[in-house]
């Protein structure tokens, strides 16, 4: 669909939730970079979207709280291209990818148990130790 990003087989987000801006890009490219604005620069604000839904929200934030702005606002910049309209796919691409990942539920952690010789082993050498540390005590009195 022309008007939306797809994020998962679920969800597609429309692009008229996105904020986009264009600026100069930075670096070398001489007179068109000093004269085009390719630099593509796009804004999600998660609370305030209307596809997402509450729980969607709440994962999105507590993964990607370090590169939110305290206003829940997901910033994503390109200008890998002198060409606006690749940088605009690309930071599209971007956005989607994050999002996509952000919204994964976490792996539950299966819990393991140490096998049987690696049991034996931090035996042997927990008596090893201690055996090392006792004949460092102090002399038998016969000694002095």
């Amino acid at each position: 669909m022309e008007g939306y990003i797809h994020i998962t087989r679920r969800l597609l987000l429309p692009r008229s939730e996105l904020e986009y801006s264009f600026t100069r890009s930075s670096g070398h490219g001489g007179q068109h970079v000093n004269k085009v604005s390719t630099r593509v620069e796009i804004r999600f604000n998660i609370p305030a979207s209307a596809r997402l839904t509450p729980a969607e929200k709440a994962r999105l934030v507590g993964a990607l709280g370090a590169q939110l702005t305290p206003d829940g606002v997901l910033h994503v910049e390109s200008q890998a291209s002198r060409s606006q309209w690749k940088n605009r796919e690309d930071a599209e691409h971007k956005l989607a990818e994050i999002l996509k990942e952000a919204l994964l539920p976490p792996k539950p952690r299966v819990p393991t148990k140490p096998s049987r010789s690696a049991k034996n082993r931090t035996l042997i050498k927990k008596k090893l130790h201690s055996a090392k540390k006792k004949l460092r005590g102090a002399a038998p009195d016969a000694w002095n």
